[in-house]
């Protein structure tokens, strides 16, 4: 269920610039916690009204590959295109064992070693909270869309999404701190967006790096 928007103490500031023409726009986005701070890792995603075309046409910059290594998982958040196949890598030393309890993908890869692989077909949007069976501390994200027009923010908090084309749209923003389970949305105008403020709702700090069951 999605999440209306609401005042908070956490707020998340998305400060939309639209550039270029209507064809080919580009949209800033920058995401803050309650205190100021920037988020990195929140996943900005656009649906314009027009149709994003075939999942199977996506093709992001970045690796389908969620990473063991440090024991932790690498990247902590990973966007992918519904339909993609992750590979698994153990970089470390010792074994894992990567599940997920989620609804959009439950799964199991049971121990294997360093230098080993093992893969996940990921068939359906959602977000998948993935987690080691042996390493407790082992928390990581998969996000998984059906939208060409995504990205996560970085270290400033900040993220473009590129060659948006005109007319309305939906700008869908997560993290994975807050309490809710799935984005939340705002209508924008991809054409020309003025500076939007979206407030989230933020676990605790004490539960932020909790394991969460979706």
């Amino acid at each position: 269920m999605r999440h209306s928007l609401q005042t908070t103490a956490a707020t998340l500031v998305a400060a939309a610039a639209i550039a270029g023409s209507a064809a080919a726009a580009d949209l800033t986005v920058t995401v803050k916690g309650e205190d100021g701070a920037p988020l990195a890792d929140a996943v900005v995603l656009v649906h314009p009204a027009s149709g994003s075309g075939p999942a199977s046409a996506i093709h992001y910059s970045w690796p389908t590959t969620m990473t063991q290594q440090n024991i932790a998982f690498n990247p902590y958040v990973l966007i992918v295109p519904v339909g993609t196949t992750v590979g698994f890598p153990n970089k470390d030393k010792v074994r894992h064992h990567v599940y997920s309890f989620s609804a959009a993908k439950k799964f199991e890869l049971k121990l294997y070693g360093q230098q080993e692989e093992r893969t996940v077909t990921f068939d359906k949007t959602g977000i998948v909270a993935l987690g080691c069976n042996i390493h407790d501390v082992m928390i990581g994200y998969i996000y998984v869309t059906d939208t060409p027009f995504a990205a996560k923010t970085d270290a400033s908090g900040t993220v473009v999404i590129h060659g948006l084309p005109g007319g309305n749209g939906t700008l869908s923003v997560w993290h994975p701190d807050m309490r809710a389970k799935t984005a939340v949305d705002k209508s924008v105008n991809l054409s020309a967006a003025p500076p939007e403020t979206i407030a989230l709702d933020l676990k605790p700090v004490s539960q932020r790096h909790k394991k969460m069951a979706m």
